[in-house]
């Protein structure tokens, strides 16, 4: 028997001559915050609307709790729940009524929709506008809690698999945290959630496995620490060029360098800790020379990774090179 809520193989879809998915696989496990990683255009909410059947694969196979989501996407459906990346349409509705509708709809009593509600409220620290009604034009509530309640209206009721396409959009940095806490807590209780996003930072603090997509593809996959692909101990060397500067020689006075992109006018080096004072004296002379405007030091991070697999230097090659993997 399956165990995954979520097993995508080989998925490919186009759009006349573009590729928006690329032989795309991954699954999402229960109890598992997946990671769908990718620059906008990268071709995540076309998997996603895929996945929940609102688009038809050209070839490959999705299942949906065991259900086949291509052949049968009504019964799919069932065990998905979609937050999608446009603002829910709930004009005329406080947040209250939203969240009871989209919990009635998953099954939930009355009495369950209206405790749902409720807690929801309180766990993302919406009470003050549980309320106020939702007018056209942007106006009664804001965009953040109008995405604060999208995700109630997601989690209203539980379901094997959660997916969520940028969550986060439009909400302020205390309820972010909120959110997160949130969604962890779901999978936590057996739920699969498959998390759309851009954010590599933030993304990082909750996920157990990550997938990223760049120009349709799956360029790696694996948890944070094997796609940051570096010791703990690891640290980020920034240089900031400057305007027309072209980048410094790697020759012997500069530390050793375990990886090297490229991001605008920003160099962004990964050197091992314990040469971090090579690196500082390095950076000053070079700074002193005019070399660069300026450098920092801290901790290697994912997206440090996310940066080398895919940023390119032309329209065709990453600039930092890793075979394809699949989750």
């Amino acid at each position: 028997m399956n165990a995954d809520v979520l097993d995508v193989a080989n998925l490919t879809r186009r759009f006349g001559t573009v590729v928006a998915n690329d032989d795309v696989s991954l699954r999402v496990r229960p109890g598992e915050v997946v990671g769908l990683l990718g620059h906008n255009g990268a071709g995540k909410t076309t998997l996603v609307s895929q996945v929940v059947g609102l688009l038809r694969p050209d070839a490959g196979t999705i299942r949906v709790g065991g259900v086949d989501a291509v052949a049968g996407p009504a019964a799919a459906r069932r065990h998905v729940a979609l937050q999608p990346q446009a603002q829910a349409p709930i004009d005329g509705l406080t947040p209250r009524t939203a969240i009871e509708i989209a919990g009635r709809l998953r099954g939930l009593t009355t009495r369950q929709a209206r405790a749902a509600a409720q807690e929801l409220a309180e766990e993302l620290d919406i009470g003050q506008w549980l309320d106020q009604r939702a007018l056209p034009e942007g106006r009664g509530l804001s965009g953040g809690i109008r995405r604060l309640t999208a995700f109630a209206m997601t989690v209203a009721a539980p379901t094997p698999l959660l997916v969520l396409d940028e969550p986060t959009n439009d909400i302020d940095a205390s309820r972010r945290r909120l959110l997160w806490t949130a969604v962890r807590r779901r999978a936590d209780a057996g739920a699969g959630v498959l998390l759309v996003t851009h954010n590599v930072t933030e993304a990082e603090r909750i996920v157990d496995e990550l997938v990223v997509l760049d120009r349709g593809r799956v360029v790696a996959a694996g948890s944070p620490a094997r796609l940051r692909g570096t010791q703990d101990t690891d640290l980020r060397l920034e240089l900031q060029l400057p305007p027309g500067g072209g980048e410094p020689d790697l020759g012997p006075a500069a530390p050793s360098v375990r990886r090297t992109v490229r991001a605008g006018r920003r160099l962004l080096l990964t050197v091992p800790a314990h040469e971090a004072a090579d690196a500082v004296t390095w950076a000053t002379a070079l700074r002193d020379a005019g070399r660069i405007d300026g450098y920092s030091l801290a901790p290697a991070t994912l997206e440090d990774a996310y940066l080398a697999l895919t940023t390119r230097t032309d329209d065709a090659v990453p600039a930092t090179h890793q075979e394809p993997a699949h989750v």
